[in-house]
């Protein structure tokens, strides 16, 4: 088993976020970092998108927005924020009661410039000539000056498609050429953006429950170009199925390809990241449980860490080597992970990566937003777990 865990407990509110950085102790300096992808007002510090799809926006009730707050110095948190919606001139649309703007965000540098855009999905957009929900993603550009002009990355072909709800990018091509990944409802696209030039292929359609899929990023195969980690489930016999898959850029067949599985595992969230510092990433299962019957190869792990939730861990190998061999399952039973396992802790519903303490290993921060805190029932908490 991988190294032990050191775990520091926070409860917190929470929000749904593209995670650029944290807060830094009382006393500690954050130096400017040397890559940064997530710099949306170009300063050399990384920022943070906290996507509130249900939020209020002039009267509409979940319109959505999204808070991008600006990172520094100091960390996130000291240098104030922006609120991005789509009453901001620069961004397409108008706030619609139910659109839902910001239910998936993230932030990524697509031209290459330095400074990043904020994609945000929208899945409750209603499209002309393709009917209620079809939903959307939106790219809006950033500057120094704040929001840059936004666009339409995607729009849904048919009613109820929802595109939107979850969204992910990479470059997963190999030629310095960014994949923007869109979910919505049992389906999986993806426009690769080649120069002026772009380009939309389905990376998966197959039944999902109804439900958009999870994605997740990263070099899960360890030959220096991105993968894409989708994980999707729906259950009702005979029809059950769950997966949680890994894709690659085929290039001779310009399309996504599956190279690996785990299959049986239900999941709520993925999260990449490279906890054990050997170089390779490796892949975070939040809120792992067992989906159908047959209990192939116990993919969440050992049936009594599944109790109020757990993090199944899959482990990066050398390139060639076998992703996955490796594996750990971590919940609040684990020796070390303060609290106790109770159902409807929902421990690992949320989870977010960076390395915290800069030893050069990646941190997993799990959120519990059924945690109960003294006497309040539900009011939620947050685990970092050093890697």
């Amino acid at each position: 088993m991988p190294h032990n865990c050191r775990i520091l407990t926070y409860a917190i509110a929470a929000a749904a976020a593209a995670t650029a950085g944290l807060v830094f102790p009382s006393g500690a300096t954050a130096a400017a970092p040397r890559t940064v992808t997530s710099d949306f007002n170009g300063d050399g510090y990384a920022d943070l998108a906290v996507g509130v799809p249900d939020g209020t926006v002039g009267g509409q009730a979940k319109a959505g927005y999204v808070n991008v707050v600006w990172g520094g110095p100091k960390g996130v948190g000291a240098h104030g924020s922006i609120r991005v919606t789509q009453a901001t001139p620069e961004v397409p649309g108008t706030p619609e009661a139910g659109d839902r703007f910001g239910a998936s965000v993230t932030l990524t540098d697509l031209n290459g410039d330095g400074i990043a855009e904020l994609l945000a999905g929208v899945p409750g957009e209603d499209v002309t000539d393709r009917g209620t929900d079809a939903g959307m993603v939106i790219a809006v550009g950033g500057s120094k000056g704040g929001p840059g002009p936004g666009s339409t990355v995607l729009t849904g072909p048919s009613a109820s498609a929802a595109y939107g709800t979850s969204v992910a990018a990479a470059d997963l091509t190999g030629g310095d050429n960014k994949v923007i990944v869109v979910g919505g409802t049992d389906k999986v696209v993806a426009r690769v953006i080649q120069g002026e030039d772009s380009m939309v292929t389905t990376v998966v359609a197959a039944p999902m429950g109804g439900r958009a899929p999870v994605l997740a990023t990263g070099d899960f195969d360890s030959d220096g170009i991105g993968d894409l980690a989708v994980a999707y489930w729906t259950a009702g016999n005979p029809n059950t199925q769950s997966h949680v898959r890994l894709w690659k850029w085929d290039a001779d067949r310009a399309e996504m390809a599956n190279f690996w599985n785990t299959d049986n595992a239900g999941v709520t969230t993925l999260a990449a990241g490279d906890f054990d510092g050997d170089g390779h990433d490796d892949l975070a299962l939040g809120e792992c449980r067992e989906i159908a019957d047959e209990n192939i190869d116990d993919p969440c792990g050992p049936e009594k860490l599944a109790q109020g939730g757990g993090i199944h861990i899959h482990y990066g190998s050398p390139a060639g080597g076998s992703f996955g061999s490796r594996a750990q399952t971590l919940n609040q039973d684990t020796t070390g992970v303060p609290g106790v396992a109770e159902d409807g802790d929902r421990f690992g519903a949320s989870l977010a990566v960076t390395d915290v303490n800069r030893d050069g290993r990646d941190d997993l921060i799990a959120g519990a937003p059924g945690e109960a805190i003294g006497s309040k029932a539900r009011a939620g908490a947050a685990w970092l777990l050093y890697g």
